[in-house]
């Protein structure tokens, strides 16, 4: 998938949530969105510099 394809999507997942779920459940998977993307990015950095760590031990 292209990362126009990519945008496209998630525009449109956005536009349907916002049609069929109430404001104060579009505000609850906002956060859930919000939390799990800031989680990914915890795991992807915290494995890097372990990664870095290991490699400065060898």
């Amino acid at each position: 998938m292209s990362s126009c394809e990519l945008v496209n999507l998630v525009s449109m997942l956005s536009c349907l949530i916002v049609q069929n779920y109430s404001v104060n459940e579009i505000a609850v998977l906002a956060a859930i969105f919000t939390q799990l993307g800031d989680s990914l990015a915890t795991i992807l950095a915290n494995e890097a510099l372990l990664d870095e760590i290991k490699d400065d031990e060898n």
